[in-house]
């Protein structure tokens, strides 16, 4: 070897990664990047086995990286190896997403189920249930072609205002426009009180 070279440490003469979270343990950020080297992969397949999906199994991975760094004084030796702390780690940080990820979702769906709009209302369905049906198309003659249009589509045909207002190629605000005001002649035609 010549004069000045540095020789590298045999892997017996290495210190060991629980040896080196103690250091890190320390501040020693040379000991990190070892440390890192060794369970990043680990951490990692770990994540990756939970949540199934590599883009957040990355971005969990570096979360727990970033734990160890800031938790490392937790680690004790005593109690198991690093590799088995910092992937009971980064498992418990994946199963946390997995519970996050569902939740969003649940919520994102409660959100959703609520703010669908009904395709009926009171007046169409006391219109039917109550009323013979010559004179509900004796009063559905009485309406504007375009209210007329709408209802009968709405009403008739089962389709909610979104899918009117693209049947029509009329703006969502005005096909409303066009049930609701279709809807009071209605009422008004067949005597229907409003409740």
């Amino acid at each position: 070897m010549p004069d000045g070279a540095v020789r590298a440490p045999a892997d017996d003469e290495r210190p060991s990664t629980d040896v080196l979270l103690v250091r890190v343990a320390d501040g020693d950020q040379a000991a990190f990047a070892q440390v890192y080297d060794a369970l990043s992969s680990g951490v990692f397949g770990t994540c990756l086995a939970v949540l199934r999906d590599r883009d957040h199994a990355a971005e969990v991975s570096q979360e727990v990286m970033v734990e160890i760094w800031r938790t490392a004084s937790r680690f004790e030796p005593v109690r198991g190896s690093a590799r088995t702390w910092a992937l009971t780690l980064a498992h418990r940080r994946a199963v946390d997403r997995v519970r996050s990820v569902q939740a969003q979702r649940t919520r994102d769906q409660r959100a959703l189920d609520e703010a669908v709009e009904r395709p009926f209302d009171v007046v169409a369905e006391e219109v039917e249930d109550s009323l013979d049906r010559e004179r509900v198309r004796h009063c559905l003659e009485g309406l504007t072609p375009t209210q007329h249009r709408a209802v009968v589509l709405a009403y008739y045909g089962g389709r909610t205002y979104r899918e009117v207002a693209e049947d029509l190629a009329a703006p969502l605000a005005t096909v409303k426009s066009r049930i609701r005001d279709g809807l009071l002649r209605l009422r008004d035609c067949l005597g229907v009180v409003a409740a």
